[in-house]
């Protein structure tokens, strides 16, 4: 899925398509739920996992790792009214929706969840995440904190994760060594930082990621586990 601090990472080759109105068509090869089966106890079985953080401490890496180490995962698109970037494709990386498009997608309730970010507002399609999760499929959303307070009350069995830095100034050397923002950007994603950091204690669990590796396999860990607990 497209991550809210501007790293993203593609959802793999069956990747719907929309478009830029807004609409969101149901894809073809969605999984479905065994006939016959209980699809209240298979939500309840496959725990929707939530992984959020401050901007810059690095959910968009560990996702790409956890992609293309476990294709198995799926990985939510999410819907966006920011411009592409260069290199960046609709239904990919985002769906690219303008503001009437995304007013449309949460007035018919076709998202999960959704938050303003940087002037730009993100969400994710609310239908295939269900799907996937009635097929006994992992999921895995990257959202920020809006979204995944949102999500905690949409889904009270999500599993909410924390990714934390291994320090308050790792955390600023990374947001400043992009050189992607101009100043004024970084210094309202440090303010947000500051916010996201102290409501760690909100989530299920925290990860420091001191090893990308060590975060995505105790994250695996967790999808894979088809308890409730």
């Amino acid at each position: 899925m497209g991550g809210r601090d501007g790293g993203t990472v593609a959802a793999g080759s069956g990747a719907p398509a929309g478009a830029p109105d807004g609409s969101i068509p149901p894809r073809p090869d969605a999984p479905q739920a065994v006939p016959g089966g209980d699809t209240g106890s298979d939500l309840r079985r496959r725990r929707l996992t939530v992984l959020s953080g401050p901007s810059g401490v690095g959910k968009s890496t560990v996702v790409a790792e956890i992609r293309r180490a476990h294709p198995e995962v799926w990985l939510s698109v999410s819907v966006t009214t920011r411009p592409p970037r260069p290199g960046e494709k609709h239904g990919v990386q985002y769906f690219f929706v303008d503001d009437a498009g995304f007013d449309r997608l949460v007035g018919d309730g076709e998202l999960l969840e959704w938050a303003e970010f940087a002037g730009n507002r993100y969400g994710t399609p609310r239908a295939p995440v269900v799907e996937r999760l009635a097929a006994g499929v992992p999921v895995l959303l990257e959202i920020d904190l809006q979204g995944a307070r949102q999500v905690r009350r949409a889904m009270p069995e999500a599993r909410l994760v924390f990714l934390a830095p291994p320090s308050w100034d790792e955390l600023v050397r990374r947001l400043v060594g992009r050189g992607t923002e101009p100043p004024e950007v970084i210094e309202r994603r440090l303010d947000a930082a500051r916010v996201e950091l102290a409501a760690e204690k909100e989530f299920d669990l925290t990860l420091v990621n001191t090893s990308v590796q060590g975060v995505c396999e105790e994250l695996l860990a967790l999808m894979t586990n088809q308890s409730p607990d």
